[in-house]
């Protein structure tokens, strides 16, 4: 059955489940409705009391990752500053990352977001670890939770805690801002531990010493031939082969002009390709042998990279995975999807890379949710500790009348430079 067809029959079943709880009024202690949007709460939330037997080392993790957040919030307030300008420079088209169905990360509308168990799983423990910091830190700090739950469509598409108004009210200063800022420290710190954990388990796969051909170059005999991308190289001339040292021997020994019969398997499936040889580009370098029109896989060179990751500059590097095509970017693309390069491994157990995708998009989503969250802008959680942090620096000098101007200022400040970003590459192309 279509995935179209599937995914219509389960709104259609949500839709007929939901309309029959709204109207009958079912379960009206734990079923509300927002919109089209389920949400099923509960008010049994003793269980984040057991979190207070270790309330010293929560708010020494909720201290340090306000810290951080304080640290990422003026980082992404410089990379907006530092976007929007480029934007105005470059003028780019309104494609690609800068469509505006990419600056959200949907899964499924993003171009670069595939909808997959690993995509969805990660999204739905990012949100969930959010809301659990904040529930956590909230009774850390006496405040009361009156209740948690989650949003439902279809699946659920998120989670909620809810601090007491009043008490929330009632706290000033670190306690408030710890509580608000424990979300994000959570997904920050659960984005790193996915990430070194897939760096450790990849390190587990051991990569193929065949001849992998991971493409061939336009123009050329095994274009024109027709030989298939992740074919592997068995025999040149009827000789069996078995690493690309063994190919390139071979081959050194031909000179442009020259006819070969290459032995390909892809997919279990062997063939026999007759390839002319040319000259080899120039761009390649000048060597006087044959040359087919193919590049390589190479397995080593994906685990090297993966391995490079591991460091500050390396996570970053993670981060674009997404949507880098060049360079190590494209090494690491096997961390984020199903390619056909998987194959070309030795791996521990079954479901390996389905394990290390789940690592990949766990951590991915959870930094860039954490580091979104961490925008100095009402209403998310880094303009909740803008205006925590502003109200009592102004109250201590007598001046709190102007706290929510400024934060007020600052807010639709960074509204406008996310519209802008939005908006720019469609104004300026006008």
């Amino acid at each position: 059955m279509d995935w179209l067809l599937i995914i219509i029959l389960l709104i259609a079943i949500y839709g007929v489940i939901a309309w029959y709880i709204h109207r009958k009024n079912l379960f009206p202690d734990h079923i509300v409705f927002y919109g089209p949007i389920m949400a099923i709460k509960s008010s049994r939330v003793a269980f984040l009391d057991w979190f207070r037997h270790f309330s010293t080392f929560f708010r020494l993790y909720a201290s340090f990752g306000v810290l951080m957040v304080v640290i990422i919030s003026v980082g992404i307030t410089v990379l907006l500053l530092i976007s929007v300008h480029l934007t105005l420079i470059f003028q780019p088209e309104p494609t690609g990352i800068y469509a505006p169905r990419n600056i959200l990360l949907l899964p499924g509308v993003n171009e670069y977001v595939p909808s997959t168990f690993a995509v969805w799983f990660a999204f739905v423990l990012a949100i969930a670890i959010h809301e659990l910091g904040h529930g956590i830190l909230s009774r850390i700090e006496d405040i009361k939770v009156k209740g948690m739950g989650a949003l439902l469509f279809v699946i659920p598409i998120g989670f909620f805690v809810e601090p007491d108004e009043e008490e929330l009210e009632k706290k000033k200063g670190m306690p408030k801002i710890r509580m608000f800022g424990a979300g994000i420290t959570n997904n920050i710190v659960i984005g790193v531990v996915c990430f070194l954990l897939m760096i450790l388990l990849v390190g587990m796969a051991v990569p193929t010493s065949q001849p992998v051909i991971q493409g061939v170059y336009q123009n050329y005999s095994a274009q024109q031939a027709g030989i298939p991308a992740y074919s592997v190289i068995t025999g040149i001339n009827g000789v069996p082969v078995a690493t690309i040292d063994q190919v390139s021997a071979m081959l050194n020994q031909t000179s442009p002009g020259d006819t070969i019969a290459l032995t390909v398997s892809n997919q279990g499936t062997a063939g026999t390709y007759n390839l002319t040889l040319t000259s080899w580009p120039e761009e390649l370098g000048e060597r006087n042998s044959g040359f087919m029109g193919v590049y390589y896989y190479s397995g080593s060179a994906v685990i090297g990279a993966v391995q490079n990751s591991a460091s500050p500059l390396g996570f970053l590097m993670l981060l674009t995975v997404p949507f880098n095509m060049s360079g190590d970017g494209q090494f690491l693309r096997i961390l984020a999807f199903d390619t056909p390069a998987t194959q070309f491994y030795s791996v521990p157990f079954g479901q390996f890379w389905v394990l290390v995708n789940v690592l990949f998009w766990s951590g991915w989503i959870n930094i860039n949710l954490g580091i979104f969250n961490a925008i100095p802008m009402v209403p998310l959680d880094g303009g909740y500790i803008l205006k925590e942090g502003v109200e009592r620096v102004l109250d201590r000098k007598g001046l709190i009348r102007y706290a929510q101007p400024i934060v007020s200022v600052i807010s639709t400040f960074m509204i406008v430079m996310l519209i802008s970003l939005v908006a720019l590459p469609y104004l300026l192309h006008l």
